[in-house]
């Protein structure tokens, strides 16, 4: 039985003026799916998240949902075949209450015609129900302002929200970047439940560490290329590492330091 892939790259470019940010990407994701993109910075990770959240048209190659070609215009037309970016930040806006953020844009009303208003208590209430469904229980005030949260919990409402308003594939851009450990292993937990749930996920990180704890497929950019793609348990931490890094350029870094570790030593005797 073929697997038809919930989000697919076929051979997509992206060039800019002078640039050519993306260069012949393929990769897919399937639901109930973790696929993690890795590459450090100017790997062309954020261009290709804009490409497939509908900010970028691609150059060259195509975009499939479900099996269909889409040419997005906007990241309203990704939204509406079930594609959700959350990035880094969680876009909260951090002086708006829980269930202002949760519903931002999509508000729930109560009454009729001059007397319609926000259905402030419904709001409160759905946001909490949500983020406890993803095992966040320490929100429980949905009238509280963002901005006294965690990032960690600013990231569980962001995905919450993605996943109540029918996300089928959920583009995660570097959720873990500038969090705590137990913060992150909070996110980490997001993304299986997602997982779970049959989402697909598409984990961007240039963290080798969280990635191998959730993947099931990884994918690594480099200089907007792909250099690389295997399934869980095909590589150890080191080779990705390694591949990173860019091979020889690591063991130079390795050699050099034992060189100044060396001339420390002699010096100091």
């Amino acid at each position: 039985m073929t697997i038809i892939p919930s989000l697919e790259l076929r051979s997509v470019s992206k060039n800019f003026v002078g640039v050519s940010a993306l260069k012949d990407v393929s990769l897919k994701v399937t639901a109930g799916e973790v696929l993690c993109l890795l590459g450090d910075n100017g790997a062309g990770k954020s261009t290709l998240i804009k490409v497939l959240s509908g900010v970028h048209q691609p150059t060259t190659g195509e975009l499939l949902v479900n099996g269909e070609v889409h040419r997005f215009a906007g990241p309203h037309e990704a939204l509406h075949v079930g594609i959700a970016t959350v990035h880094q930040n969680g876009g909260t806006v951090p002086l708006m209450s829980v269930g202002r953020n949760f519903f931002l844009g999509e508000e729930p009303t109560k009454g009729k015609g001059i007397l319609r208003r926000l259905d402030r208590r419904k709001a409160e209430r759905v946001a909490l129900e949500e983020l406890r469904s993803l095992g966040i229980t320490n929100v429980t005030d949905g009238s509280a302002l963002v901005g006294g949260m965690s990032g960690g919990e600013r990231q569980a409402l962001s995905i919450a929200r993605a996943m109540y308003f029918g996300a089928t594939v959920l583009i995660l851009d570097e959720p873990t970047a500038a969090l705590g450990v137990k913060e992150a292993a909070k996110v980490l937990h997001l993304i299986v439940k997602a997982q779970l749930r049959g989402v697909a996920v598409v984990f961007v990180t240039h963290n080798v560490h969280h990635a191998l704890a959730v993947g099931d497929h990884f994918a690594v950019l480099i200089r907007g290329a792909m250099a690389d793609e295997w399934s869980k348990g095909e590589r150890t931490r080191e080779q990705v590492l390694d591949l990173m890094a860019g091979g020889e350029a690591m063991g130079d870094l390795e050699d050099e330091l034992k060189e100044i570790r060396n001339s420390a030593k002699i010096a100091q005797e």
